[in-house]
C-alpha cells in the first residue's frame, strides 16, 4: 500500500500532532467537519471559533499560516458560486451600496462559505500533517470497506503514472507542430483522450494479472498496524469535542 514518494500536500515534520496515529486524525477530522456542518448558519460567532480551534490545531503542528491558503485555492468555484447567490436566490431584498441582494440568497452565501472553508482548511491540515500511506492505513483501522481502500490506494500510486502519460501524449503533439486553437482541434483531443483511456485500461489489466500471479485473494496486508492508546484518543477528541461544545452553544444561545 505504499505511495513510493510523499505528496505535496505533505509537510514533514514532528509535532504532536504528526505522530497521532492516522485513524486518530481522520477521526477527529471527519468529527468536526460534522459538528460543524450541523451549526446553525445564524451562529456567526460560533464559525470564528472553529477558526480559532483549526489555528491552534496548526500552530500545534508547526504548520504555517500561508502553507495552508496556498493550498485551499481548491474552494475557488465554491466560493464564486456563493458569491451569485445574493443575486439569484428569490426572496425577501435589501439594499446595500445601492445593490439589490437577496436576504436568503446572503445567508445561503454565508453558509456555504463558512462551512465549505472550515471543511477544506481541516482537510488541508489533515493531509499536511498525516503521509498518504498512513491515510490509507488508517481508513483500513477505522473499518472502512476494504476494496474502497485498495481503490484510494491505486488511484493515489498510479495518478501521478497517468499524468505521466498523459503529458507524454502532450509533447508528441507538440513535436508534430500541434496546438488546440479552437474547435476544429477537439477532434484530436477526444482521441488522445480515447487513447489515454486504452492505454490506462490495459495498464490496468497488466497490474491485476500481476497481482493475481503473485497471489492477490482480493485483500491485501495491513503492514504497520499501530494501535492507539487512551492518551492519543483523548488527544485527537480535543478538537471535535471543543467544537461540540461550541455547536450546542449555538442552538441554544
Amino acid at each position: 500500500m505504499s505511495t513510493g514518494h510523499a505528496h505535496k500536500l505533505y509537510r514533514h515534520g514532528h509535532s504532536p500532532v504528526h505522530r497521532l496515529p492516522p485513524h486518530c486524525k481522520i477521526a477527529a477530522a471527519l468529527g468536526f467537519v460534522l459538528v460543524v456542518v450541523s451549526t446553525p448558519r445564524e451562529a456567526v460567532w460560533a464559525f470564528g471559533l472553529y477558526a480559532l480551534l483549526l489555528a491552534a490545531v496548526a500552530a500545534a503542528a508547526r504548520v504555517p499560516a500561508g502553507f495552508v491558503l496556498r493550498r485551499m485555492v481548491i474552494e475557488v468555484p465554491f466560493v464564486a458560486f456563493a458569491l451569485l447567490m445574493p443575486f439569484l436566490v428569490p426572496g425577501e431584498r435589501t439594499e446595500w451600496l445601492g445593490v439589490s441582494l437577496s436576504v436568503p440568497g446572503l445567508w445561503g452565501a454565508w453558509n456555504i462559505l463558512a462551512k465549505g472553508t472550515l471543511g477544506v482548511a481541516t482537510s488541508v491540515l489533515l493531509a499536511s500533517t498525516t503521509e498518504l500511506r498512513s491515510l490509507l492505513l488508517g481508513l483500513q483501522r477505522l473499518r472502512l470497506p476494504p476494496l474502497m481502500v485498495q481503490i484510494a490506494s491505486f488511484m493515489v500510486r498510479y495518478g501521478d503514472v497517468i499524468a505521466d502519460e498523459m503529458r507524454r501524449m502532450a509533447i508528441a503533439r507538440r513535436s508534430r507542430g500541434f496546438e488546440a486553437r479552437g474547435v476544429r482541434h477537439w477532434g484530436v483531443l477526444a482521441k488522445s483522450a480515447g487513447a489515454l483511456f486504452i492505454r490506462s485500461y490495459e495498464r490496468g489489466e497488466r497490474v491485476h494479472l500481476a497481482m493475481l500471479s503473485r497471489g492477490y485473494t482480493g485483500t491485501m496486508p495491513v503492514i504497520d498496524e499501530v494501535a492507539a492508546s487512551r492518551a492519543q484518543w483523548a488527544y485527537a477528541a480535543a478538537l471535535p469535542c471543543s467544537a461540540l461544545a461550541v455547536c450546542l452553544l449555538g442552538w441554544t444561545l
